[in-house]
């Protein structure tokens, strides 16, 4: 089921990257025939998403390794890793877009012309803004369906290349369209998608740094590992639940009560039932650990 499960990750990453690899060359050449800053910048955007995609890749093939001797609990937190990087890429690019437009809109303040675009820079930003959300709805499908918060970002990744996409094309579009004093919209409407691309990689940040500290599951997700243990035929009094989330997967420590005249066979069999159930709920690779006490 892991390999499979890395498999279909390596599948979606790679045509990922195949498209990426095509929209940063063809919007490359389209921003320089085509003098047009903003597809530049948004070439570079593509490029970057490339750099993530080879991020997915390497961090996805280690997190799929079993545990061992220096990894008790899997390799589960590299794939939240990849997740730390590629919003830290993120929130690089918007920062990067960000201050790029901010200069030009200083330079137009001060007198500068900005050079009108040609129509095959928004040939590639339309392009680019079809294709990049099709690969956003395909990938972030594939990632919930697998549980995989490094393809998830991944996939914002794609979102946000197609929101950059948008704001060239608008911003290229007036300045082509509406004469000379329109040009600043380029980097008026780059700024746009800079914040937004920000908020995204800060959102996809918060969520890793709290799986990498250690942040328990949500407390309705608790409620409800509770409610599976406390179903369970001769147990009693769950208590001291702790949860994390190590990857794509869940671990899972608790205390339960049973009789104490039962034999350490019974106890044990009580624990193997209650550890079936949780990881028929909550997936096969879930950690459960589980200490026995007499019941008082």
């Amino acid at each position: 089921m892991a390999d499979q499960r890395t498999n279909q990750i390596y599948r979606v990453t790679i045509l990922g990257m195949f498209v990426n690899i095509v929209l940063f060359i063809f919007k490359l050449i389209a921003g320089i025939v085509g003098r047009s800053s903003a597809m530049i910048a948004d070439a570079a955007h593509s490029a970057s998403d490339f750099a993530t995609d080879v991020v997915v890749l390497a961090f996805v093939r280690i997190s799929a390794k079993p545990r061992d001797d220096d990894h008790h609990w899997g390799h589960g937190k590299y794939e939240t890793l990849a997740s730390l990087i590629i919003g830290a890429a993120l929130f690089a690019v918007g920062v990067e877009i960000l201050i790029e437009s901010a200069t030009k809109i200083s330079a137009v303040v001060h007198g500068e012309v900005l050079p009108r675009p040609g129509v095959i820079a928004i040939v590639a930003a339309a392009v680019s803004i079809v294709v990049k959300e099709l690969l956003y709805q395909f990938t972030v499908r594939k990632a919930r369906r697998l549980g995989s918060p490094s393809v998830e970002a991944n996939a914002w990744h794609h979102r946000s290349d197609a929101l950059s996409s948008i704001g060239a094309l608008l911003g290229v579009g007036a300045a082509y369209f509406l004469g000379e004093e329109w040009r600043i919209a380029d980097p008026i409407s780059a700024i746009v998608v800079a914040a937004l691309i920000i908020k995204v990689s800060i959102g996809l940040c918060r969520t890793a740094l709290a799986e990498l500290l250690e942040k328990s599951l949500p407390h309705d997700v608790e409620r409800e590992i509770l409610s599976i243990i406390s179903a369970t035929p001769n147990v009693e009094k769950p208590h001291n639940l702790r949860t994390r989330r190590i990857g794509a997967d869940i671990a899972i420590e608790v205390h339960i009560r049973v009789d104490g005249a039962m034999t350490v066979f019974e106890s044990h069999e009580i624990s193997r039932d209650v550890e079936k159930k949780l990881r028929a709920r909550f997936g096969e690779r879930t950690a459960v650990a589980i200490h026995i006490e007499p019941l008082k």
